[in-house]
Order: C-alpha cells, then sequence, then structure tokens
C-alpha cells in the first residue's frame, strides 16, 4: 500500500491522499489545469517550474508514459495531484506508469484527493502555495510553508532556460537550401514549437534568456521567437531590454510569457490573474474577424489592455474573462499570442500562425 500523504495550503486547508511518485517534499504555487488528456506534457511543461499541478480530469495515467511526448529534458513540476491514479496503463507507446516516472525524477505527487473541491477552492480565493509531504504532520507542513520564498518573488526563467547556444535539427545530415533562420529566446520553450518549425524548413539556433541584443545579431537570424516561461514577467527586465533592441529589426514572434514581454517592452503592464489560465479548452475571439478557437493556455499572468499602446494593438481577447490573447504592432513584423499555437497538449487550430510568422519573414528578406 502507497503511503498516507498530504497536500497543506498556506490558508490552513489540508487534503488528504495517498503517495504518488517520490517520497520527498514537493512545494510551490497551487494550480489546476483542465486538460482530459496530455499529463506527460504538462508535466514537462518548463513553464510549470515552481507549481504544484493538480489535474480535474478525475482518471490519470490511463495510457502510461512513452519517449514521444516530452516537451523538455525532464518533469519541470514540483508536485502532481490526481483524483485517481491508473497504475497499469493500457497503450502501445506506454514504457512505464505514471508513478514510475514521477518517481525516477524525484517528484512527489499525491492521488486520492478531492481534486474538485480543489480546484473549486482555488476558483473562488485564487492560486495558494501549498506543499505536498508524506513525512510532515499538517501543522508541520504549514510552519515550513511559512519560511519559504513566495512563487511571486523567483525568476524561474534563469532555471529552466538553456546555459548555451544550440541548433535544433531533428534530421542530422539533412541540408537546407536558402532556409529561414529563427532565433529562439529560451525562456521555457517547449519542444513542439521547435518541431513545428522545423517541420516547416526554418533553421532554429536556441539561445539563452539572457543573450544580450549583439548576441542576437551576432547569429544573423531572419526572426526571433520569444518562447514561453515560468513565473512573473516584471522579474525579467533584462529580457525586456533584449527585445527592446530587436524591434525595428527583425521580425518577433511571442508566444504567452512571450507576448507578456513584448508588451512591457513596449510600455504596458502586466498582473497577476486571480487562478490563471492552464488547459486545452479555453476560447479565444480574433477582434478583426470575430473568429473563435480553442486554445490550448498555460499562464498566470496577463497584459493589461488599458496599458496597450505606442504602436501595440489587442488583436485576441479570451471569451471567458475577456483578456489579452494577443498583439500585433500596426506597423512592424511583430506580433504575440498568449495561448499555446503549438497546443502539446490540446487543439491544433493555431498552427497558422507559425505559417503567418514565416511569411512576414520572408517579406522582411
Amino acid at each position: 500500500m502507497p503511503k498516507k500523504a498530504i497536500l497543506a495550503l498556506e490558508d490552513g486547508s489540508v487534503y488528504e491522499g495517498h503517495s504518488l511518485g517520490a517520497n520527498v517534499q514537493g512545494y510551490g504555487e497551487v494550480v489546476f489545469n483542465t486538460s482530459m488528456t496530455g499529463y506527460q506534457e504538462i508535466l514537462t511543461d518548463p513553464s510549470y517550474s515552481g507549481q504544484i499541478v493538480v489535474l480535474t480530469y478525475p482518471l490519470i495515467g490511463n495510457y502510461g508514459i512513452n519517449t514521444e511526448d516530452f516537451e523538455s529534458k525532464r518533469i519541470r513540476v514540483s508536485g502532481f495531484v490526481v483524483r485517481e491514479n491508473c497504475d497499469r496503463p493500457s497503450h502501445w507507446q506506454s514504457t512505464s506508469t505514471l508513478g514510475e516516472f514521477l518517481t525516477e525524477a524525484c517528484i512527489p505527487g499525491i492521488s486520492g484527493v478531492d481534486t474538485r473541491s480543489l480546484t473549486r477552492k482555488i476558483r473562488s480565493a485564487g492560486v495558494r502555495m501549498g506543499i505536498i509531504t508524506s513525512e510532515m504532520t499538517p501543522v508541520e507542513s504549514l510552519e515550513q510553508l511559512e519560511k519559504m520564498p513566495r512563487y511571486d518573488d523567483v525568476d524561474f526563467v534563469k532555471g529552466v532556460s538553456t546555459g548555451a547556444i544550440y541548433e535544433w535539427d531533428s534530421m542530422p545530415g539533412l541540408k537546407r537550401q536558402n532556409a529561414l533562420h529563427v532565433v529562439v529566446i529560451d525562456c521555457g520553450l517547449k519542444y513542439n514549437i521547435l518541431r513545428i518549425l522545423h517541420s516547416m524548413g526554418c533553421r532554429i539556433t536556441v539561445v539563452p534568456c539572457s543573450i544580450p541584443v549583439k548576441g542576437v545579431f551576432d547569429l544573423n537570424p531572419d526572426g526571433v521567437l520569444l518562447s514561453p516561461g515560468p513565473g512573473d514577467p516584471s522579474l525579467l527586465g533584462y529580457v525586456v531590454e533584449t527585445i527592446k533592441g530587436l524591434v525595428g529589426h527583425i521580425p518577433i514572434m511571442g508566444i504567452c510569457l512571450g507576448l507578456q514581454l513584448l508588451g512591457l517592452s513596449f510600455g504596458a503592464k502586466t498582473f497577476k490573474l486571480k487562478f490563471g489560465h492552464r488547459g486545452a479548452n479555453h476560447p479565444v475571439r480574433e477582434v478583426d474577424t470575430g473568429r473563435v478557437c480553442i486554445t490550448s493556455q498555460n499562464h498566470g499572468y496577463a497584459v493589461d489592455a488599458d496599458t496597450v499602446g505606442n504602436g501595440l494593438e489587442v488583436t485576441h481577447v479570451n471569451l471567458n474573462d475577456g483578456t489579452v490573447e494577443g498583439l500585433r504592432h500596426r506597423e512592424l513584423p511583430i506580433f504575440a499570442i498568449q495561448y499555446h499555437s503549438e497546443a502539446s497538449p490540446g487543439p491544433r487550430d493555431n498552427m497558422y500562425l507559425f505559417e503567418k510568422f514565416i511569411k512576414l519573414m520572408r517579406r522582411a528578406n
């Protein structure tokens, strides 16, 4: 039988369950994701660094873990919370169970939790710091929580960004003639962004989040992509300064955190959402056409629409709460989206945005 475990929140509430994965302590901001599938992609998404993720779908682990669906090199979440864990998965690609995957990565989880109740609490009260433990009492857990740093005070991007420049090539040896060269500033990117750009014929160089403007230009790119990533964008002034130096010189596309950083570079402000947008079923409306698409999302901050200016304009809005989901510059080849055009997990309604980026780069050439 698995050990008993608890999830304690900073407001004093405690959720009991059974240990899933490693028998270690996990600490972070507790958030929920409404996706019905894609738990492996969620676990390995760098944007979840510093967070304990609660899945609202009740049965998790039923198709196991495979070697194909990684969005980064390893698990990035601080902890994982599920209602029911399936320890006997059935899928032809499966190489291990969810529990084995978490254990190997030394990441704690907890199963048997009333995730519906927990999600309702987060929706009504907002995100909370929490801790998963199978060793401490509830009182000891709350005392430990008080000593830990707040999620909003930590720069998680530096912890997930690449430490060195590298080229992405999923087909070594293939010579690409006249390929567009995209430099991706890695603030916590997902592999599927690179897979899609590569499949469209691009040559890709991934660079650290701390790269200066000169370092980007030295690579002679045709365009720059600002990746998604974790944490509060207001802590990333060093990335904003790089973006300011690129504006007006090269086509730019931003995704998720990339949109927020682009907004900051044009003088807009960001704010923290009550419980964020995390899932694969969020409706977004395009302002110009009225077209609605279903999107994959994972973010806890948003750009304040009332502060958007200096040539930027809002192109997409969230139909659930009216927040900014897209920006573009009126004159320069610059645009960004708050949702995930690369999906993984989620619908593929928005792949056309990568094609839009490629068209902007070709026109600039």
